[in-house]
């Protein structure tokens, strides 16, 4: 009799989508704030995610990518808890521009 169904058209956050980007233009300066969105969507992923679309990708290859992801996501953290505990040293911040 009833239905767990969600109507068609709701959305929500809890899905696994992230809430939409919010880029505000000020003093009208669109060139500031269309780099602010292309930065916020490079940081999120969106690109890749969009490029990812593109074509049919086979549940093979997805598991393959995610496997990838993860190993790179855990040497990417292991390389960062080494370096907090001073085992292997941090990677030098490049020189300013204007100097």
């Amino acid at each position: 009799m009833f239905s767990t169904a969600r109507r068609k058209g709701t959305r929500r956050a809890a899905d696994g989508e992230r809430p939409l980007v919010q880029i505000f233009v000020r003093d009208n300066n669109v060139d500031q704030a269309l780099k602010a969105l292309k930065k916020k969507m490079q940081r999120e992923g969106s690109f890749r995610e969009m490029k990812r679309h593109v074509h049919y990708e086979k549940p093979s290859e997805k598991r393959a990518r995610q496997k990838a992801e993860a190993v790179r996501r855990a040497r990417k953290l292991a390389r960062k808890r080494l370096q907090r505990e001073g085992l292997i040293a941090a990677p030098k911040k490049p020189a300013p521009r204007g100097a």
